[in-house]
């Protein structure tokens, strides 16, 4: 493994983010989408977008030196305090296969909104859906295929946040 540090998202770092999507997109993901499908995705995570969500989320990168190779966030479902949902997870297709999407989903299970949630959700690519399933999330509804958006909605439920969390109903486990 090379050195790699993942931090918090800081100012600026909207323009990177938005490169390694883009690269990320195009080659890791065009072999299950379309080239129109790829294009809007990328154009749904311009630097102005990532930065909006940065501030709404809380966004790590990961970094080879100065130089950021993934990325990924955490945020409330909307809005809730108890569900949480993963958000723009993307390491560099030179980087995948070494462990750094691990740490990455690592790092966002271990960030408050992950241990506080009894619930919580990835829209995953379908090029992305075997790592999740690794990472011991599971289809959501049981339901494989992807939706409208073409993605496959994963979830990982009741994990234990270091003290007790709510069920879906309010009650203590």
């Amino acid at each position: 493994m090379n050195d790699i540090t993942i931090r918090a998202f800081a100012e600026g770092d909207e323009y990177a983010v938005a490169e390694v999507v883009k690269e990320t997109l195009r080659i890791s993901n065009s072999r299950n989408y379309p080239e129109e499908y790829i294009e809007k995705s990328i154009q749904s995570h311009s630097p102005q977008v990532i930065r909006e969500q940065a501030k709404e989320a809380h966004f790590y990168v990961a970094c080879d030196g100065d130089t950021v190779i993934g990325c990924g966030g955490i945020t409330g479902y909307w809005g809730s305090k108890t569900e949480s949902y993963l958000v723009t997870i993307f390491v560099l297709p030179a980087y995948q296969g070494g462990g750094y999407g691990r740490m990455i989903v690592e790092t966002l299970e271990a960030d408050e909104y992950f241990r506080r949630a009894w619930r919580t959700e990835v829209g995953s690519s379908l090029t992305a859906v075997h790592f999740y399933e690794k990472m011991g999330y599971e289809y959501k509804n049981g339901i494989a295929e992807p939706d409208k958006d073409g993605v496959v909605r994963m979830e990982k439920r009741y994990h234990y946040s270091g003290r007790e969390s709510l069920t879906p109903w309010g009650c203590r486990h």
